[in-house]
């Protein structure tokens, strides 16, 4: 019964919040992120952190159904078109950015130098395709942007991912004096990657095939449900990336089915809710109090990163001739940053192989920098994508905060 009241408790938070952004103009994952923190373990405290641990199931089940959802976007024929400037966007961003991040934090002083600029350098990579994807949807955003967006941010934790686990085995090799073996870090990466695309993969066949025997509505929202579910728990009895898994499973579902689109739009209509959760959870698990203690790596780490992602992305557009809107706001829709680096951070603390200093730092500098971006990086994403004139102002209302806010007002003014 606590549990229940728990997500009853966070469902109202996110709602009551999103309502007011949208009489400010804000996107509902900032409101929903704010509820997380107001409800959370460190202001409100309707909600214990234990209590959020255990429900972990629904954050890590979100995050399938986000990855899936954003798989079911790469149709073939949408890839060719864009397939070449995808990749060099996506490889060219990720790369200057941990290129950046790194170099940035080795001119640091302080004890584990090299294995803190390896760890922060790799997690920089990682973007965050749930808070995106929502911004998209609520705002129903079309154009070569979000075209772009969308593929580039959920190839991004591919390569993201790979680069990690690499400078996981670096950090490790360099801060306890073991050796690098070819192992840890070539095959150790590859096999986790391949792995989950092939799951997935094997998974999405099994779904398009056994649409045919179903025709309701409801029995094929059951079946994505259970192809969903399947994924998330074999990623995690297996070792492997739940979010590669499932997107592979959209991607393979949304080829082999014609009417993938119709069919994806069923799914569409049962998984706001569960996003809500996964974002108000996750802003209740950011504590303010690490403010005081990331110090001058964590405003670096930021703004090394912010730079990265802008000038690497403006130069991969540039180097594959995108549209010019996609080089001048592309690099500021990928800022926004959560599931995935806090997972990465989370393997950094389970690593025994690491110092429990350079752990805690490591941590703390994610988190911390996960708030920033998080809170401001949907308002950026919006923002640029407005300004790319990919968001129609009658998606988002043309009056401003003070005239939805009057207006509110005088709805609830009571009658003389």
């Amino acid at each position: 019964m606590q549990t229940l009241l728990v997500i009853a408790i966070a469902m109202a938070a996110g709602l009551a919040l999103s309502r007011l952004m949208k009489i400010l103009n804000l996107p509902n994952v900032t409101g929903y992120l704010i509820a997380g923190v107001l409800i959370g373990p460190y202001v409100f405290r309707l909600v214990s952190a234990e209590q959020i641990k255990e429900l972990k199931l629904i954050t890590t089940t979100a995050l399938g159904f986000i990855a899936f959802s954003i798989g079911g976007e790469f149709k073939l024929s949408f890839l060719k078109k864009l397939g070449r400037q995808i990749i060099v966007i996506t490889v060219m961003q990720a790369t200057v950015t941990v290129l950046l991040v790194i170099a940035a934090l080795l001119l640091l002083p302080g004890e584990h130098r090299v294995p803190r600029a390896l760890l922060l350098g790799a997690i920089a990579a990682a973007t965050a395709p749930a808070a995106t994807l929502l911004v998209v949807r609520q705002y129903k955003a079309k154009g070569p942007v979000t075209d772009t967006l969308l593929p580039v941010t959920a190839f991004d934790d591919a390569i993201g991912l790979m680069i990690f686990s690499v400078c996981l085995a670096l950090a490790i090799a360099f801060s306890s004096g073991k050796g690098i073996s070819a192992q840890s870090v070539v095959l150790e990466p590859l096999r986790e990657i391949g792995l989950s695309l092939l799951t997935g993969g094997v998974m999405g066949a099994i779904l398009a095939l056994s649409m045919r025997f179903f025709r309701s509505n409801a029995n094929r929202l059951s079946l994505m449900l259970a192809a969903v579910f399947a994924c998330v728990a074999l990623s995690e009895m297996w070792d492997l990336s739940s979010l590669l898994t499932c997107m592979m499973l959209g991607c393979v579902f949304a080829n082999m089915r014609k009417d993938s689109i119709r069919i994806l739009e069923i799914v569409d209509g049962w998984t706001p809710a569960l996003f809500m959760l996964f974002f108000v959870f996750s802003g209740a698990e950011l504590d303010f109090s690490i403010l005081t203690t990331v110090g001058l790596v964590g405003v670096v780490y930021i703004i090394a990163r912010s730079a990265g992602k802008y000038t690497g992305s403006f130069l991969g557009a540039a180097i594959s001739h995108a549209d010019h809107n996609v080089k001048k706001y592309l690099g500021i829709t990928l800022l926004p940053q959560a599931g995935v680096a806090i997972g990465m951070a989370q393997m950094v603390a389970a690593s025994p192989d690491l110092p429990a200093a350079l752990a805690s730092q490591v941590v703390t500098v994610a988190l911390f920098a996960t708030l920033v971006y998080e809170l401001i990086g949907p308002v950026l994403t919006k923002l640029a994508l407005k300004k790319a004139g990919e968001i129609n102002e009658a998606n988002i209302g043309r009056r401003g905060p003070l005239k939805n806010l009057s207006r509110l007002f005088r709805r609830s003014a009571p009658v003389k």
